[in-house]
C-alpha cells in the first residue's frame, strides 16, 4: 500500500509518500520560518497563503522522488487537526480534492498521532504499550498509549506549552524565532545554576504541567538584570537560557518518571518539536539508562511538523478502513482546530 501524507497545520507544509513494503518513498517540506520570524510568530493568514503557493508543487515533486504517478496510490492522507483553521483548510481541501479525482479514499490523521507514532518510522522502533511526551509549541502532553487509536491521556499543560514558554522566553531575550533552538544554542555557553528557577507543579501530585509561572519567573529576571545593568550581557542571557532551560528539562523529565512508575511500563516515547532539544534527550537518557527504560525518539527532521507522519498513520488507518471493507470515507471537507486526542478511533487489526 502506497499513501500521500500532507501536512499543512501551522507553518510547514510537508508532503511526503509511504509504502508498506519499501517505507519513506519521499519526502518534501518547505518551512515558513523566515516569512514568519519577522513577525517574532506565526502569522495565520500568511501561512494559509503559503500553504496555498507551495503545497500542489511539493505534491508534484514528491510524486517525481518516489517515481510514482496518481494511479499507484491507495489513498491520500491528511492533518485535519489540530492547527491553524486556514492552514489546515487548505491542505484538507486539496487532499479529499485529489482522492475524490483518483477515485481513493481521503484518510484525516490527528497532527498529534503523527507526531507520537513517528519514533515507529525509526529501524528501533517502540512496542506497545509506551507511555509518550508529547511537547511541541502547542501541546504538553503524556499520554498512555497502548495501540493505535488506544490513547488515555495522563496529564497535560494547563497553560503555556512547553515550545511556547520556549518561544517566549526568546523574544524576551532578543534571541531568535523560533525560540527552541536560540534557547539551546544560547545555553549552551551559559551556568544553568547561576540564577534559581522553580520547576513548577513537581511539589505536587499529578502529571500535569504549567510553564506560564516559569515564563513570568524568567521576564522578572531578566527585568532586574536590565534594571540593574542596563542592557543584558551576552553571557547572563547565556546563563539565564541554560537555568531555563535546565528547569524545562527537569520538569519534564520528572513528570515522565511519574507516568511510567503510575503505568508500569518500561518505554518512553518523546515526540513533538521539543523532542529535538539535545539536553532533554541527555537527561532522559540518563534517566532511561538508571531506571531501565527504553527511549525512543524520532529523527530530528521527523520531530517537527512533516509529511512523513502523516503519510504513515494515514497508513494505519487505511489498511484499518480496507479490512472493514473500505466503504466508510467521505470527501467531506471538515477540519477541527481543537481535537482531543483520547477521542480518536482505534484500530483494533493491522
Amino acid at each position: 500500500m502506497k499513501v500521500l501524507g500532507i501536512e499543512t497545520s501551522c507553518d510547514e507544509t510537508g508532503v511526503a509518500i509511504y509504502d508498506t513494503e519499501r517505507g519513506i518513498l519521499a519526502d518534501q517540506l518547505y518551512s515558513q520560518v523566515e516569512m514568519h520570524a519577522e513577525f517574532g510568530g506565526v502569522v495565520p493568514e500568511l501561512a494559509s497563503r503559503d500553504h496555498i503557493r507551495k503545497l500542489l508543487p511539493l505534491v508534484d515533486l514528491a510524486l517525481k522522488e518516489a517515481n510514482c504517478t496518481p494511479e499507484d496510490l491507495d489513498a491520500v492522507a491528511y492533518t485535519f487537526g489540530p492547527g491553524l483553521v486556514g492552514a489546515l483548510l487548505v491542505g484538507s481541501t486539496l487532499a479529499s480534492t485529489l482522492a475524490w479525482t483518483w477515485g481513493i479514499p481521503a484518510i484525516p490523521v490527528h497532527h498529534m498521532e503523527g507526531h507520537m507514532l513517528a519514533p515507529m518510522l525509526e529501524d528501533n522502533a517502540p512496542d506497545f504499550p509506551f507511555v509518550a511526551l508529547l511537547v511541541s509549541g502547542g501541546h504538553t502532553q503524556l499520554v498512555d498509549v497502548r495501540g493505535v487509536g488506544q490513547y488515555k491521556l495522563l496529564g497535560e499543560s494547563l497553560d503555556d506549552a512547553a515550545g511556547e514558554a520556549f518561544d517566549k522566553t526568546a523574544k524576551l531575550l532578543k534571541l531568535g524565532y523560533p525560540g527552541g533552538p536560540w534557547v539551546a544554542r544560547a545555553a549552551e555557553q551559559g551556568q544553568a545554576d547561576k540564577f534559581r528557577f522553580p520547576r513548577p507543579m513537581t511539589d505536587r501530585p499529578g502529571l500535569d504541567f504549567s510553564f506560564s509561572g516559569l515564563k513570568t519567573h524568567t521576564l522578572t529576571l531578566a527585568n532586574t538584570q536590565r534594571q540593574e545593568n542596563g542592557e543584558i550581557e551576552a553571557q547572563t542571557t547565556a546563563d539565564i537560557a541554560a537555568g531555563f532551560q535546565e528547569a524545562v528539562v527537569d520538569t519534564l523529565l520528572i513528570k515522565c518518571r511519574r507516568a511510567l512508575e503510575q503505568t508500569g511500563y518500561k518505554q518512553l516515547v518523546l515526540a513533538g518539536g521539543v523532542a529535538a532539544n539535545i539536553r532533554l534527550r541527555e537527561k532522559l537518557a540518563v534517566e532511561a539508562d538508571r531506571k531501565g527504560w527504553a527511549l525512543h525518539y524520532p529523527r530530528p527532521e521527523f520531530c517537527t511538523d512533516n509529511g512523513a507522519m502523516i503519510a504513515y498513520v494515514g497508513t494505519l488507518r487505511a489498511q484499518s478502513l480496507v479490512q472493514a471493507g473500505g466503504s466508510n470515507h467521505s470527501y467531506e471537507i471538515e477540519v477541527v482546530p481543537r481535537f482531543p486526542i483520547d477521542q480518536l478511533p482505534a484500530v483494533e487489526t493491522l
